[in-house]
């Protein structure tokens, strides 16, 4: 499973899909040019220190993406508000690489031709609500291939030095927290 972002344009989404990308073990893709530089602050904030932990990998321009050998092992699965298939009734496996669209456009006719596969998340349809934020999106999609094909990482144990976050004994009430 891969996560490939096309010419992303707010840094603190890409940082944001970086970091979640870090912390299931899946790759990013970025597809240039983007409309910030991979070393503007705002993007390494949202990112912080977990993209020393991230397989990235730049690609000048789509068509060195398309070119580019992991496109060939697997499925490329858009995020499409354009799709008629929901993320939850499509079949992933575990080669696909899932391509989001730049937050103002999406993609082009060209690059959304060329997909295997598109997919969309439901959402009511009320006007005025369009779509989800790309991070939250990614984060969605993501969730539910990787539960399809068991790609999530094993469970780390419970920190020795104290109860879990899912035990009563660690669990503050909202009185506590406020």
């Amino acid at each position: 499973m891969r996560l490939a972002l096309y010419e992303p344009d707010i840094p603190q989404n890409a940082g944001t899909i970086m970091r979640l990308a870090a912390c299931m073990g899946v790759p990013v893709e970025i597809i240039e040019p983007c409309g910030f530089t991979l070393s503007d602050r705002r993007f390494r904030r949202a990112g912080m220190d977990y993209l020393d932990h991230l397989d990235l990998t730049v690609h000048p321009a789509w068509d060195a993406f398309s070119a580019a050998p992991p496109r060939h092992d697997g499925r490329l699965i858009l995020l499409t508000t354009r799709a008629g298939t929901a993320h939850t009734d499509h079949a992933f496996a575990p080669g696909d690489t899932l391509l989001l669209g730049r937050e103002s456009a999406g993609v082009p006719d060209h690059v959304h031709a060329t997909a295997d596969a598109c997919v969309k998340i439901p959402m009511l349809d009320v006007p005025g609500l369009r779509s989800l934020n790309v991070a939250v999106a990614a984060a969605m999609v993501l969730g539910e291939a990787l539960r399809q094909t068991g790609g999530y990482p094993p469970l780390a144990p419970a920190n020795a030095s104290g109860p879990g976050l899912n035990s009563p004994a660690g669990m503050k009430t909202i009185e506590e927290v406020e």
